[in-house]
């Protein structure tokens, strides 16, 4: 699977979140290391929408890094984020309070 694939693939699966409920600002970062499929793109919950792109974001609140797979559990709820991290398949730099709120924000998805 190539970057554009797997990043479809997420995108896809947070298509129709409803976050009009979450009026703080969230912005993710998802560093993904991967041979084939790695690469960078964020998650903005920015004015009750959601935004998803494939790019660098600077003003980012918390930088998730894992591989491709990992990222896929948690998002089917699989894996919980907080299991991941302590089990070092995921590395989180930034704000933890706002990087916990991942949780909220995946229970919204479509």
């Amino acid at each position: 699977m190539t970057y554009s694939e797997f990043f479809e693939k997420i995108k896809a699966r947070f298509a129709g979140a409803d976050v009009s409920d979450i009026k703080e600002h969230l912005a993710y970062q998802f560093n993904i290391e991967d041979k084939d499929a790695g690469g960078i793109f964020y998650v903005e919950v920015k004015d009750g929408e959601l935004h998803i792109e494939p790019y660098e974001y600077y003003d980012r609140d918390a930088i998730f890094t894992c591989k491709p797979e990992t990222l896929e559990k948690i998002i089917d709820g699989a894996m919980d984020p907080v299991l991941a991290f302590t089990l070092h398949k995921l590395k989180v730099d930034g704000s933890i309070e706002k990087a916990l709120r991942l949780k909220e924000l995946i229970a919204k998805k479509g």
